[in-house]
């Protein structure tokens, strides 16, 4: 099935003044034109007409699907529809991320022709060392990625889920940054250990005289995010009673401010983010359940730092020139080898924290195994260590959770959202009970 030469023609001359890079391929995989764009952004200085879509693209000799990744001419082929799929492309740049979108265009016979593709570079996430934003190529984390870039362009509320220190708020501006919100505020809000007057006076503002010390009218959270997003961290970390505020703001779009009766609106866009397992906090009752579908509209995995190893020697090299800008510090062999070992609860907080303390113990301009301590040593050991928690014999439970929060401390040394997590606390409360567990200083 072909397209005749005059419509072929037309269709190249209109996808020649489209801002987005376009290619048009034959079904096997064929470039038959391409736009200015195209030239520009993919084209490397050289023709690609006649040549085949993933030797420009990947250096493949095969197609995609034979490679091992998604293909989305294929995708289309076998459903008739438009196919997507986010791919990591050589660009004159390097490689870069790319979401790729395959549309059929079909014959005056009805049936597919060609295929016009068209190719969305990702600037807010690299596939090379970075000194600001997310930065990763391994499976996980463009699998992630794929669906931020696809929720970003609409108004769903988004849920980001995963363990603490996974970058889920660097998630959530690339969100903004790619929508059609990205020239409004963004706006995060950490719901850990807010109480319910914080909340309410944080995210709404209040009204000179609405309480003491109320001297001047405050605008609220949620009226600075209006015309952009509001991120709300920690969502999982916020008690019932407040709960029923925040779906009462989200389903009418309405609120007051402490102290107010007028009415007020804002327009924003939600995103949410939690290390918690809410689905399991509905059932146990301690999350609104019409909340949860509320915020949970457009759920994103994030990855933790074990689900994406092949990710370290980049984030180690990115997080290099963050944590020691200028001073070209490079990883050893044998210590890049040390950090594949590790366990990693604190994710990629931790990395970053283990980094820059390597960095100050390094003279030189090379971290050395030795600058990064013995792997795995902020993990906790393994069931039947000698260090196991004991009690000598029956004890209160006051003194048995005083114990247990020291012997625990010394296996999470200075880490403390991975005891945190452990615990299945929020840092406030941690801190609480630590300071409780401190014993008594004497007089003097």
């Amino acid at each position: 099935m072909s397209l005749p030469a005059r419509n072929l023609a037309e269709l190249l001359s209109y996808l020649d003044e489209l801002p987005e890079p376009r290619i048009v391929m034959d079904a096997e995989y064929r470039i038959v034109g391409a736009n200015r764009a195209y030239a520009r952004e993919f084209g490397h200085g050289q023709a690609v007409v006649g040549r085949r879509c993933y030797e420009v693209s990947h250096g493949y000799t095969v197609p995609c699907d034979q490679a091992g990744e998604s293909c989305p001419l294929r995708m289309s082929l076998d459903s008739g529809q438009p196919g997507r799929v986010l791919h990591l492309h050589h660009t004159p740049r390097g490689e870069e991320h790319v979401d790729v979108e395959t549309t059929p265009i079909r014959s005056p016979g009805g049936g597919i022709a060609l295929f016009v593709e068209t190719l969305r570079t990702v600037r807010h996430a690299s596939s090379r060392p970075a000194a600001a934003g997310l930065v990763g190529r391994s499976a996980p984390f463009n699998a992630m990625l794929a669906l931020a870039t696809r929720v970003a362009p609409t108004d769903a509320a988004v849920l980001l889920l995963g363990e603490t220190g996974t970058g889920k708020e660097l998630v959530a501006r690339l969100i903004h940054e790619t929508s059609r919100r990205a020239d409004g505020p963004f706006v995060p809000v950490e719901c850990s250990g807010l109480t319910e007057t914080l909340f309410e006076s944080e995210l709404f503002g209040y009204e000179k005289g609405a309480f003491t010390g109320a001297t001047h009218r405050k605008t609220g959270l949620v009226e600075a995010a209006s015309g952009g997003t509001l991120f709300l961290d920690e969502l999982g970390d916020i008690p019932l009673p407040l709960q029923v505020k925040l779906l009462r703001l989200l389903e009418s779009g309405t609120y007051r401010r402490v102290g107010g009766v007028d009415v007020l609106r804002s327009d924003f866009r939600l995103i949410c983010a939690t290390h918690r397992n809410l689905p399991r906090m509905v059932e146990a009752e301690t999350f609104r359940r019409d909340l949860y579908h509320r915020v949970g509209v457009f759920p994103i995995p994030v990855p933790g730092l074990a689900e994406r190893r092949d990710d370290i020697p980049l984030l180690a090299d990115s997080l290099l020139r963050r944590v020691a800008a200028g001073r070209g510090l490079r990883l050893s062999p044998e210590a890049l080898a040390g950090l594949a070992e590790r366990r990693w609860p604190g994710n990629i907080r931790e990395l970053r924290n283990l980094l820059e303390r390597a960095a100050i113990l390094a003279d030189g301009d090379e971290i050395r195994a030795t600058h990064l301590g013995a792997p795995g040593e902020a993990a906790p050991p393994p069931p039947g260590a000698d260090d196991a928690f004991r009690v000598a014999g029956a004890v209160s439970l006051a003194d048995l959770e005083r114990a247990y929060l020291a012997w625990l401390d010394r296996r999470f040394p200075g880490d403390r959202d991975a005891l945190a997590k452990v615990l299945g606390v929020a840092r406030r409360t941690l801190f609480r009970k630590l300071r409780l567990a401190q014993p008594a200083k004497g007089p003097g």
